[in-house]
């Protein structure tokens, strides 16, 4: 059970105004609620869910020499062992290892030739080759859902029809396979993530049945279970989004404990906007008095995050 709210997308993929009216009610209630809740009838087959989550455990279970010749390069993209990321406040880096996927630019793309930061290739293991058509297509089922929940996002804040999509021409989504190993008894203060909140716009989370993943009431600030429950994803709102509505819309912290005493695996994606567009409030009706952020594109923003959280980013910093 959870007391997380529960939102059913079935009507709005199948085209009906009631429903899209509907669950953009449920999607402005969760959203300045508690920041959190289960979608269900999300459109991501299960096929490509079974997938890409047998290929995430495959690759996971290599052993580490093998999965560091795809160490993340300098676009986030690649392979990141554990001890990588310290977030902000943590005593001790995450007990986590993951894999990270943006979207796949050619190296004449318009954003690459530019220098945009995050973008070009993927880094793709050639040792297993299965891996790409797996999580790409997982990557791809997931954008398409993401694009039709900011559609729902939109019509909570009374915003126009397509003002999300003319700022993902070239998304910066990311997708992560995460294996959490069991966290050590012996170390109360280790999580598999530290508390903490999401970096960019809206994150979509496909987790296994081992549980571990919790959210921190916004009312009595005690932390609550968010169990898997069977053909749902979760989605919270990220810092970007509650930026973007000048904290309308919470952006909530959560962490991950992994006490079950054997591996649990997740798959995140980050579904973010173009690197260059503006994330600004005022454009949502904020009046300039009220307004608590100065503009910022997202891709900036994002960029800052990762500074201050991975370890790569610093020693690349140190080196430039």
């Amino acid at each position: 059970m959870t007391s997380l709210p529960i939102i059913d997308f079935s009507g709005v993929r199948a085209g009906d105004p009631a429903a899209l009216a509907r669950a953009a009610q449920e999607v402005h209630a969760a959203c300045t609620g508690p920041g959190f809740f289960y979608l269900t009838g999300h459109g991501v087959p299960e096929a490509v869910i079974a997938r890409a989550v047998a290929a995430t455990r495959d690759f996971h279970r290599l052993p580490l020499e093998t999965k560091r010749e795809v160490a993340s390069d300098a676009n986030h993209r690649g392979f990141h062992a554990l001890g990588g990321a310290l977030m902000y406040g943590a005593k001790e880096p995450d007990y986590k290892e993951y894999f990270s996927l943006g979207l796949e630019l050619p190296a004449d793309h318009a954003t690459v030739r530019a220098g945009e930061k995050l973008r070009g290739p993927n880094n793709w293991p050639a040792f297993m080759p299965e891996l790409r058509p797996a999580l790409y297509g997982f990557y791809e089922a997931v954008g398409a859902c993401g694009e039709q929940l900011l559609r729902v996002v939109e019509a909570s804040l009374g915003l126009d029809a397509g003002f999300f999509a003319k700022r993902y021409g070239t998304r910066l989504q990311r997708t992560q396979t995460i294996y959490y190993p069991p966290l050590p008894p012996s170390d109360p203060d280790r999580f598999g993530v530290a508390p903490h909140t999401d970096f960019g716009c809206i994150t979509l989370l496909w987790q296994d049945a081992t549980g571990g993943l919790e959210v921190r009431e916004r009312a009595t600030r005690s932390w609550i279970p968010a169990p898997p429950l069977d053909g749902t994803l979760v989605i919270n709102v990220g810092d970007l989004l509650a930026r973007w509505t000048n904290d309308r819309f919470a952006s909530t912290p959560h962490r991950v404990v992994n006490r079950s005493g054997g591996e649990r695996f997740s798959i995140a994606t980050f579904y973010d906007p173009d690197f260059s567009a503006l994330v600004d409030p005022r454009e949502l009706g904020t009046p300039e008095a009220e307004c608590g952020y100065a503009p910022i594109t997202a891709g900036q923003h994002i960029l800052n995050r990762f500074d201050e959280s991975f370890g790569y980013r610093k020693k690349l910093k140190a080196e430039a």
